[in-house]
């Protein structure tokens, strides 16, 4: 028997970029038989193959999987919001979230992952930091001692928090984005790439520049 048969099998919701990305480091851990994608954007695409596996179908296989015993599954999409509306969904029918941690991270050992959460590669995450379910902490990117990262946030590759940085639920901090230490970032806000953030930002707005300023509702 080939090692992998004795793999609990996972299924990854989303077919796309940073689905690749998920595959990978599933992969590279070693843990889990990808068994196929669930993808609900494209219909078009059922059946066919992405990265070796076949595209299931979408939401509507959740029941056929769970009644054939597959019942891990982790999120392979970038949409802040929906995985946070999905995770309510899967875990009602019973799924367990995995998260995926790429084995080129470097995580101290006090930092709380909470599941389905995705660390990609050269991501560091210091110590006393709590990092919320679902949620992505992208290539390269750092998030410094004690920060509060909340469940389906994205931290964007190449993105560096300071010391006791806050990031509300479903916020995504731009690509290369700067933030300096004691920051609150609210839910559902959007930090435009590169900025700086030097100062508080309230829920439910996009802030860029530097230094960040609130442009717009979001």
């Amino acid at each position: 028997m080939k090692a992998n048969q004795r793999m609990e099998k996972i299924v990854i919701w989303g077919a796309s970029g940073h689905a690749m990305v998920v595959t990978d480091i599933i992969n590279l851990i070693g843990e889990y038989q990808i068994f196929g994608f669930i993808d609900d954007i494209n219909p078009k695409r059922h059946g066919t193959s992405f990265l070796g596996h076949k595209i299931l179908g979408g939401a509507e296989q959740l029941d056929w999987l769970m009644e054939n015993g597959i019942n891990k599954l982790i999120f392979g999409f970038g949409n802040n919001n929906a995985r946070l509306r999905l995770t309510g969904l899967v875990k009602a029918k019973g799924f367990q979230l995995i998260s995926a941690i790429h084995p080129k991270s470097i995580i101290a050992k006090n930092v709380n992952i909470a599941a389905g959460t995705v660390v990609a590669a050269g991501a560091v995450i210091n110590s006393g930091s709590q990092i919320g379910e679902n949620t992505i902490i992208n290539t390269s990117s750092s998030v410094d001692h004690e920060c509060i990262i909340g469940d389906g946030a994205h931290i964007s590759p190449g993105a560096h928090l300071g010391g006791q940085v806050v990031v509300g639920q479903g916020s995504w901090i731009g690509i290369g984005a700067c933030i300096i230490d004691h920051i609150l970032i609210g839910s559902n806000s959007l930090i435009g790439a590169g900025s700086v953030v030097l100062e508080n930002i309230p829920d439910n707005v996009v802030a860029y520049g530097n230094p960040a300023k609130t442009r717009k509702a979001r």
